[in-house]
């Protein structure tokens, strides 16, 4: 009789344990991970947070909580390297201010969990951001420093060569290693070098790449010279389908560009209110030049206008021809190693389990550039599901959550901090 209650209490132990192996399973999705070649139908485990495994099979008995993603993709949270988040200083007419907007009203709902500020702080007003924003946000936010000392605070402070100060730019990065991922020029009028030079050093000095808005375009400073000579490989130019310096010449990509993309030269979309158009984009991809990255430049200019969001951006490419595997990529692994944060954009087994649930829906669909020009397209992403550390933070049509009829008369909160970030009930383990 004891043999028999011994071998009793250790199967009833085992089982407990095979319950419990992970938190949160995500059954029958399509998942598309460029990082390790997926695309195809796989659960998804997760645990305290970090992916767990990824198999075509996951026994859903092992897990506290079941999403059921069927018909459904899966994708590594979607990353943003060009946003503008510093939104708290009151300024007006500044993306140190009231150009900005606060991340986490926009980047959830799109399947978006880590964004790059593009440059809205320097080193003087840094700890500020960080401490009134980056430290407040449940998006992971990260941060290309200005090299302009007051930051992105308008053509006065912009156009200070005097505050372009390379020591003082890269000690703060290096200071904030990890979280400042790169230094930003930008938005300069002026004929000179200088912001372009100023910024290579800082970034040399931190060894992180710098991102380039070439601001206004000048015969003396041409956007030949930028990518073939003066950029190094792994910097990063931004507004690659703008037009304004030159990025199409008598119809045909510039071959700057094309050379600068042999040296390593990174291009990124950075759409924007101002930076992106149909009459510029369309030839180039038919002409082959692919951006790197897709990114939104996200603020107040350009949150309502033709970019709106990340989704409604990657839609846009599907409707230039890009496959949806090419799209993904370029919104999760390729800007995470573009950043130097290689843990991100992938769901690797011990990753940080960031992760997106979109469902790709088929109709009639307009999309607009910067000049309020449509193109139609017949494809248009929306986020179902997105998790940040493992935790539900945005749930479009409650596909984890009971229906109400099945609950008590008298029901609570339907979560479990386990898998949930909305709406927990903080009972049991977390």
């Amino acid at each position: 009789m004891t043999r028999w209650f011994i071998a009793l209490l250790f199967c009833t132990a085992l089982s407990a344990f095979a319950q419990n192996q992970y938190d949160l399973l995500l059954r029958g999705g399509h998942v598309i991970d460029a990082k390790n070649g997926i695309d195809g139908v796989r659960d998804v485990a997760i645990l305290g947070g970090k992916i767990a495994a990824v198999a075509e099979h996951i026994d859903p008995a092992t897990a506290f909580k079941v999403v059921d993603v069927t018909g459904l993709y899966v994708t590594p949270g979607l990353i943003d390297i060009h946003v503008h988040v510093f939104a708290s200083t009151g300024e007006p007419n500044s993306y140190a201010g009231d150009n900005g907007v606060y991340p986490d009203g926009f980047t959830f709902r799109v399947g978006v969990t880590t964004v790059a500020d593009a440059g809205s702080s320097g080193w003087r007003n840094f700890e500020e951001f960080k401490t009134h924003i980056i430290d407040r946000s449940h998006t992971r936010v990260l941060a290309f420093l200005n090299i302009v000392g007051a930051g992105m605070r308008g053509a006065p402070y912009e156009d200070n060569l005097y505050d372009m100060e390379a020591r003082s730019t890269a000690e703060m990065a290096q200071r904030h290693k990890g979280l400042i991922i790169g230094i930003k020029t930008a938005h300069y009028s002026g004929p000179e070098w200088t912001p372009v030079e100023r910024a290579v050093e800082a970034g040399t000095m931190a060894n992180i790449p710098v991102m380039v808005d070439f601001g206004t375009d000048w015969p003396q400073r041409p956007i030949e010279e930028l990518l073939t000579k003066k950029l190094r490989p792994g910097d990063i130019y931004t507004h690659c389908y703008s037009g304004l310096r030159r990025e199409l010449v008598n119809g045909h990509v510039n071959p700057g560009m094309i050379e600068g993309r042999q040296r390593g030269i990174i291009f990124d979309v950075g759409h924007g209110g101002g930076s992106f158009a149909w009459r510029i984009a369309v030839p180039a991809i038919q002409q082959g030049f692919l951006p790197d990255s897709i990114s939104t430049d996200l603020h107040i200019g350009s949150m309502n206008s033709g970019m709106k969001d990340m989704l409604n951006l990657m839609s846009k490419f599907l409707a230039l021809g890009l496959p949806l595997q090419t799209v993904i990529a370029d919104s999760t692994w390729h800007p995470a190693r573009e950043v130097h944060h290689e843990e991100l954009g992938n769901l690797s087994p011990g990753a940080p389990a960031d992760i997106a649930v979109l469902r790709l829906e088929h109709g009639t669909f307009g999309f607009t550039d910067m000049f309020g020009a449509r193109l139609d397209g017949s494809q248009k992403l929306v986020c179902e599901l997105t998790l940040r550390d493992g935790r539900v933070v945005w749930d479009l049509n409650g596909i984890t959550r009971p229906d109400w009829k099945t609950l008590p008369p008298d029901y609570s909160a339907t979560g479990d901090a386990r898998w949930d970030a909305i709406t927990p009930a903080h009972h049991g383990s977390h």
